[in-house]
């Protein structure tokens, strides 16, 4: 088997150097449009069993951060005054938040009714999209995180973004341009965490 050594480096290296980066860790400064696009295409080619493809992204940037936060602050308040959980702070940080970031994609899951895979198989595909999103950022020199705060779990959040009840709301992957180098990070030896079965 011959064995393009340039091409495994550069995989190598992506997947060790891909971080997360956080809002308060980005310049203010736009990332083009066609970056981002990339990232949806590449999140397109993610495993999906039977190829249901079942990722559903929302993307919101310009106008749309602030409509988005809007939108995100009046789903957490009428869910969570109706609970008696309501707190003011998560309240404005929803509302004025989103507008940190240069581009926030809203990701879901759309079940297909007509293929009968696990709904765990369907969220498996759609996070691996998202780690495909989460590599071609760090090629691009770009930062982004998936959050799963906010409103993600509100079964009332789902309409928002064209998801039905058997859909899922997954999480916020939130872009922006980092003010400096994207720092180390440490794991466990893979040692730690795998065990081999020979013979």
């Amino acid at each position: 088997m011959k064995i393009d050594a340039t091409k495994v480096e550069l995989v190598n290296s992506l997947i060790r150097n891909r971080r997360s980066v956080y809002q308060q860790h980005y310049t203010g400064e736009r990332v083009d449009d066609e970056i981002v696009t990339q990232m949806l295409e590449n999140a397109r080619w993610a495993p999906t069993h039977k190829l249901t493809e079942p990722w559903q992204f929302v993307v919101f940037t310009g106008e749309g951060l602030r409509k988005l936060g809007e939108a995100q602050a009046t789903v957490y308040k009428k869910v969570t005054e109706a609970d008696g959980t309501f707190k003011e702070e998560r309240y404005q940080n929803l509302l004025t938040k989103t507008t940190l970031s240069s581009h926030i994609i809203a990701v879901g899951m759309k079940r297909d009714d007509k293929k009968s895979v696990p709904e765990v198989e369907e969220i498996g595909a759609v996070f691996c999209a998202v780690e495909n999103m989460y590599l071609t950022a760090a090629a691009y020199g770009i930062g982004c995180y998936l959050s799963t705060g906010g409103i993600t779990y509100f079964e009332a959040a789902k309409e928002l973004f064209g998801l039905g009840d058997d859909d899922k709301l997954l999480g916020f992957l939130h872009i922006g341009i980092p003010k400096a180098a994207i720092p180390d990070s440490k794991r466990k030896p893979i040692e730690d965490k795998s065990v081999w079965v020979r013979g």
